[in-house]
């Protein structure tokens, strides 16, 4: 009888269309979100993109020491918890239930496991234990922790805290089985202070001090009495990627002395003589684990964003290639006790899953198989490595995505995304929600990887170094811009700009240096201006932006920054920018985003600004990077596709 009735009053009512148009359903907001001048997301266009939404991921965290089963991070709510998946391909039984997501490792000897978790993305992490599903606090509940390094034996747990004064990052060891045993090994001056590894026999340390990208100091710490003892020539600029001590006692590291690419070796504690062992002197040696017997160390190759596991024989010098997993990157790597060999695998085509690799026969098992919302993640496109000369002559790459061409033929629309970092690097890794501009909406993505990311040598990672570089990264963007608007299947007259934290910031200055290309920007947890960003970005991690920025205490650094600042330049933004932002933000504040709309709306153009109150420095919360996604499709439609 209601239906009848409601049927009858549509078809006679002469507003009706009006009134159906209004009650269109939209999507509930998260409670967390604030939309401001962003429009109601329709429930319709929630409907068309659900599949890709409910895509899952699952990394490789560590081996469980006592059941040898692999503890793995994969999200089943809101947010990435930890579970354990007892053989390859078996299922995952969840083993944390809390509201933000954890991260850690096992002690070991027994098993104990220890785990990391801060508030709403504020990464003011607090040390636990966890077990039976309750978390036992083991810091003080308030300064910002990291777990550093675990001791071969299980004894001790080594960490960094600024509990002391907020800022600098002195070290402590805790055996975690106790809270009370936590004490202090190191007192310094900064915030890049880290315990590398425990020598065998606990009774000293290799502590690293991260001043750079381009510079890592190496100490030598006597536990019991506090000595700190530089390893190596301090006054040269040598970054170590990595530092661990073998069971014989070698301490093998990667180094980037005596070449433009960080390379592994062996590293004399007492002479700082730096011993190169491996073949490799062209790409990035990105990480390492050396077996507990000592018989093999495995290392992971960046070969221009594509990595490849290696094998090396510590006595002999010979090299194996694991040529079974998936082409595309490779992280999280770590040898079981028993030899086994962890790793996380993500590419175009695999969504981010944890895969074995035995050391002896180099077989392959793939341990997980996440779900991607039914969808056939092998009909992803795989990208083309785009490669250009800049204003410079300096050779900068990137990484094309483009629709297929048989359900999208002609010139496409296109979003250049640019990374943050600045010391980082696009990868061809797996796309998540983008594929939905790929394949339903026929929208070409192209990643750079502008001067000053990393993969591509020391020196090409200084080349944007202090105020006076910084713009070089953004006439980067004007030479791909050259190459993309010459492609045949490129509509040069639909192209929009996006990144996010650095990238941020280079999609603020694009937009602005090449708005005449670019129809709209979509600009995430973005530097406006680098002089209130350096003010009041966390205190622990100020003096090291400083380093890769400039300092702003400095009259004519300051005035360069001011000068390339966004925010200076706003009166000649006229595109339409899209604003996302995390409240609890810790890296870029949020008054950097806040700034920066009311600037542009002061000049009467258009901003839509989206906050997490409850995120930091991007959205990790499922609801909330949903509901960003499709503020993002609806900013597309109506600045991008129209």
């Amino acid at each position: 009888m209601r239906k009848t009735l409601l049927g009858l009053t549509a078809l006679t009512l002469p507003f009706a269309p009006a009134l159906a148009q209004q009650a269109a359903p939209v999507v509930p907001k998260p409670a967390a979100i604030v939309a401001d001048g962003v429009p109601p997301v329709p429930m319709q266009l929630v409907e068309a993109s659900r599949p890709y939404m409910e895509f899952r991921t699952a990394s490789f965290v560590d081996w469980d020491p006592v059941s040898k089963s692999m503890l793995i991070s994969t999200r089943f709510g809101n947010v990435a918890q930890l579970h354990t998946v007892a053989g390859p391909g078996m299922a995952r039984r969840q083993i944390s239930f809390e509201a933000e997501p954890l991260g850690g490792g096992y002690m070991p000897n027994d098993g104990t496991l220890v785990v990391r978790k801060d508030t709403g993305g504020s990464e003011f992490w607090q040390l636990y234990t966890l077990k039976d599903g309750r978390l036992t606090l083991l810091t003080d509940g308030k300064s910002r922790n990291s777990i550093n390094a675990i001791s071969a034996d299980g004894k001790w747990l080594a960490y960094s805290s600024t509990r002391r004064n907020g800022t600098d990052s002195d070290l402590y060891v805790v055996d975690p089985r106790d809270p009370s045993t936590t004490k202090m090994v190191l007192q310094v001056s900064g915030g890049g202070w880290a315990l590398a590894d425990f020598a065998p026999g606990n009774k000293a340390a290799v502590v690293g001090n991260y001043v750079s990208v381009q510079k890592s100091d190496l100490h030598w710490l006597d536990l019991a009495t506090g000595k700190l003892t530089p390893i190596g020539d301090h006054k040269k600029a040598i970054a170590h990627g990595g530092a661990k001590f073998a069971p014989d006692g070698t301490l093998w590291v990667t180094s980037d002395e005596g070449s433009d690419f960080q390379r592994l070796g062996t590293l004399d504690p007492k002479t700082g003589k730096f011993t190169p062992r491996g073949p490799e002197t062209k790409w990035d040696v990105e990480g390492f684990d050396i077996a507990p017997d000592g018989s093999f160390i495995a290392y992971v190759i960046n070969e221009a964003g594509i990595s490849k596991l290696r094998l090396l024989d510590p006595k002999t010098g010979q090299m194996r290639e694991v040529t079974g997993l998936p082409r595309g990157v490779l992280g999280s790597l770590r040898i079981a006790p028993w030899g086994e060999i962890g790793i996380t695998v993500s590419s175009a085509r695999v969504p981010t899953d944890a895969f074995s690799v035995d050391p002896k026969t180099l077989a392959v098992k793939r341990w997980t198989e996440s779900e991607t919302g039914g969808l056939d993640p092998a009909r992803n496109v795989e990208p083309e490595l785009i490669e250009v000369k800049s204003f410079d002559g300096e050779p900068v790459s990137g990484f094309l995505y483009r629709p297929d061409p048989a359900k999208f033929p002609g010139k496409r629309p296109l979003i250049v995304d640019i990374h943050g970092g600045p010391e980082g690097q696009t990868t061809p890794s797996f796309r998540g929600r983008t594929n939905y501009l790929l394949n339903e909406q026929g929208i070409a993505v192209f990643y750079p990887n502008v001067r000053g990311s990393t993969g591509y040598g020391k020196r090409f990672v200084s080349l944007d170094n202090g105020p006076f570089l910084r713009e070089n990264s953004v006439k980067d963007i004007g030479a791909f811009l050259d190459r993309l608007q010459g492609d045949a299947g490129i509509d040069s007259a639909r192209m929009a700009v996006r990144g996010g934290s650095y990238g941020g910031y280079m999609c603020y200055a694009s937009a602005i240096r090449y708005g005449d290309r670019f129809k709209a920007g979509n600009c995430i947890v973005a530097i406006s201006n680098f002089v209130t960003f350096l003010e009041n970005t966390q205190s622990y991690r100020r003096d090291l932006r400083r380093v890769e920025y400039g300092d702003e205490r400095d009259p004519k650094q300051r005035a360069k920054l001011t000068e390339i600042s966004p925010l200076t330049s706003v009166d000649k933004l006229a595109i339409p920018l899209l604003v996302v932002t995390g409240g609890n933000d810790p890296r870029v504040p949020q008054s950097e985003a806040d700034q920066m709309v009311a600037a542009v709306r002061a000049k009467g153009r258009t901003a839509w600004h989206l906050v997490g109150t409850n995120e930091g420095h991007g959205f990790a919360k499922k609801e909330n990077a949903d509901y960003q996604f499709w503020s993002e499709l609806q900013f597309w439609k109506e600045h991008l596709l129209k």
